[in-house]
């Protein structure tokens, strides 16, 4: 067997394009393999980033609870507070202004019946009155009484008594 320049060529080029065609599979099997595998570590680096995710998420919400609960109790807290305290001041004053009244009521029937014992009393004493000025003590008597006094002011009769 005789070679000559174009056999080795055709050789040659057969040789090159097969060891190509492994080349290239081989390239594509390790470009598959390093496909898969970049799909793995992504599926992977995409679960690990979706849990830190929800635990980052259910986080922000227990803080966001946190912070809106807080003032929604204090200020529910306050406004229990101003309600109950001003209905309590309101039940207090009421309160405060019925015993007033009523206190008010008992007054004018007790000054009520002062006045009908005082008209009662002028009744059955006719007008004699007791007075003590400086520490002496006088007898008043109605107006236009018949006696002879001590003296006279306002019109009416004044007689002096003893001290003992």
């Amino acid at each position: 067997m005789i070679s000559n320049a174009n056999d080795l060529t055709e050789r040659l080029r057969r040789r090159l394009e097969h060891e190509r065609r492994e080349i290239e599979e081989l390239t594509a099997n390790e470009l598959e393999r390093l496909a898969e595998h970049s799909r793995h570590v992504a599926r992977i680096a995409l679960r690990t980033i979706e849990r830190d995710m929800g635990e980052a998420t259910g986080k922000m919400r227990e803080l966001l609870v946190k912070a809106w609960l807080r003032p929604f109790i204090v200020g529910l807290s306050l406004w229990i507070g101003i309600c109950a305290g001003s209905w309590a001041t309101t039940q207090w004053l009421a309160r405060s202004i019925q015993d007033r009244i009523e206190t008010r009521e008992m007054t004018d029937i007790q000054i009520a019946g002062g006045r009908e014992m005082l008209a009662e009393i002028e009744e059955t004493t006719w007008g004699v009155g007791l007075r003590e000025v400086n520490g002496v003590r006088y007898v008043t008597l109605p107006a236009g009484t018949p006696v002879v006094t001590a003296f006279t002011v306002d019109g009416r009769p004044y007689l002096g008594l003893s001290r003992e």
